[in-house]
C-alpha cells in the first residue's frame, strides 16, 4: 500500500533500464506498454545502450531515451568516467518516482540507486544474491519460474510487485519517413508489387542456414513468380553471404538491400511484406512483433526463451531434423552450422502455404 501511495502523482515520473541487445530491447516493449496502459499519462524513460537507440526510437510511449555509449571506453579512464558522472547526474535531476531494472549489471543497479527515486523494482537474480543489489533496489520480483518462461514472459514478471496488468504485445515502431525512404529504395531496384523479405544472415553465423539450401529456397518462390528482397545487416561478412546467395540464384525478380537500410527502415520494410523469412534474429523478432507472416529458421538458441513472440506463421526448429547441442555450450566462435539440418523443402512447403 505504501508503494502505491507513492506512485500515486499526476505527474508520475518513470525510468526503465535495459542494457543488452537490439532483440532484448524489442522484447522489452511488452513492459514499456503495460506502464503505460497502467500510467497513461507518465512520463516514461528509457536507459540503453546507445546502438540499440533505434529500436525504440520511434515508440511513442517513450518520453525520452538516454544511451550509454560502449565507446566511452575509447576516451581513456578519465574521460570515460567523466560520461559516466555526467550520465548519472542526469538521472538524478529527473527526479524519478519510480526506476524498473531490467538489467543484470552491477552498472544498471548503482544507476538505479543513484537515481535517488523512491520506487526502485529489479530482479532478484541468482547471481545477484547479495546485500549491495538488495540495497539498491526497493523491491525485488522473484526469478524462480524464469526457466519455463519466454523471455516477454520474464520481463514482465518484474511488474507483479506494481500490481499491474500486463499487456503481452510486443510493438516494433518506425516513422512514415522511415516507410518512405524504403519505398523510394524499392522503387530504384524496380519493385513495385507484393514482395517477401529474406533475411538470411545473423551476427552470430552458427544460428545461419546453408547458404546454397536458401538459395535453393529463393529459386523455387522466383519460379512461382515471387519477388525476394534480400536484407542483412552491414557487417563484411553478412554482405558476403548475401552475394554467395544471389550468385547461385536467377537474377530475375529478386534484389539486395543488404547493409543499406537502417534498423527502422528494415521494420517498416518487413511490415509491407507479403513474408518474411530469416534465422534467429532481430528482423525474426520485428516480423513476429509486425505480426508479418513469418517462417523462422531457428536453431540452437532456447526455443523457450528466444521463439519468436506471437509469431504469425511457422517455426521450424533444426532439433526436429538433427541433434542440437545444449544452447549454454555452444562456441558462439564455431564455424558449425547447426541449422543445416533443415531441408529446403518443409521451408518452401511453409513458404506456399503462408502465401496462399
Amino acid at each position: 500500500m505504501m508503494m502505491n501511495n507513492q506512485l500515486n502523482t499526476p505527474e508520475l515520473r518513470i525510468l526503465l533500464i535495459k542494457l543488452r541487445h537490439h532483440g532484448d530491447m524489442l522484447l522489452t516493449t511488452p513492459v514499456i506498454n503495460s506502464l503505460h496502459q497502467h500510467w497513461p499519462n507518465a512520463r516514461i524513460d528509457v536507459l540503453l545502450y546507445e546502438e540499440t537507440r533505434d529500436m525504440l526510437a520511434a515508440h511513442p510511449d517513450i518520453h525520452h531515451i538516454y544511451g550509454i555509449d560502449r565507446k566511452w571506453k575509447q576516451l581513456g579512464t578519465r574521460g570515460h568516467l567523466a560520461k559516466e558522472w555526467q550520465l548519472l547526474k542526469t538521472l538524478r535531476k529527473q527526479h524519478y518516482d519510480l526506476v524498473v531494472n531490467l538489467a543484470d549489471q552491477w552498472r544498471s543497479a548503482i544507476i538505479t540507486r543513484f537515481t535517488g527515486a523512491p520506487v526502485r523494482i529489479g530482479f532478484a537474480f541468482n547471481k545477484r544474491r547479495s546485500a549491495f543489489w538488495r540495497y539498491c533496489h526497493t523491491r525485488l520480483a522473484l526469478v524462480t519460474n524464469h526457466t519455463t518462461l519466454h523471455t516477454v514472459e520474464q520481463n514482465l514478471t518484474i511488474l507483479e510487485p506494481l500490481h499491474i496488468e500486463p499487456q503481452t504485445n510486443v510493438s516494433m515502431c518506425y516513422s512514415a519517413d522511415d516507410w518512405q525512404g524504403v519505398e523510394a529504395k524499392l522503387a530504384e531496384k524496380g519493385v513495385t508489387g507484393s514482395y517477401i523479405v529474406v533475411q538470411p544472415t545473423s551476427r552470430w553465423f552458427f544460428k545461419c542456414w546453408d547458404e546454397n539450401k536458401m538459395a535453393q529456397t529463393i529459386t523455387a518462390l522466383q519460379q512461382d513468380g515471387r519477388t525476394i528482397v534480400l536484407t542483412s545487416g552491414p557487417d563484411k561478412k553478412e554482405l558476403a553471404m548475401i552475394d554467395t546467395i544471389l550468385s547461385a540464384c536467377p537474377t530475375e525478380r529478386v534484389i539486395s538491400l543488404a547493409g543499406q537500410l537502417s534498423l527502422r527502415q528494415l521494420g517498416a520494410i518487413i511490415d509491407h511484406a507479403a513474408l518474411f523469412i530469416g534465422v534467429d534474429s532481430v528482423p525474426m523478432h520485428m516480423a513476429a512483433a509486425l505480426q508479418t507472416p513469418c517462417i523462422a529458421l531457428f536453431g540452437p538458441s532456447k526455443l523457450t526463451f528466444w521463439r519468436p513472440w506471437q509469431v504469425k506463421g511457422e517455426v521450424i526448429w533444426a532439433g526436429d531434423y538433427g541433434p542440437l547441442p545444449d544452447p549454454d555450450n555452444v562456441d558462439t566462435n564455431t564455424k558449425e552450422r547447426y541449422l543445416d539440418a533443415i531441408p529446403v523443402e518443409p521451408v518452401v512447403n511453409a513458404a506456399r502455404r503462408l502465401l496462399s
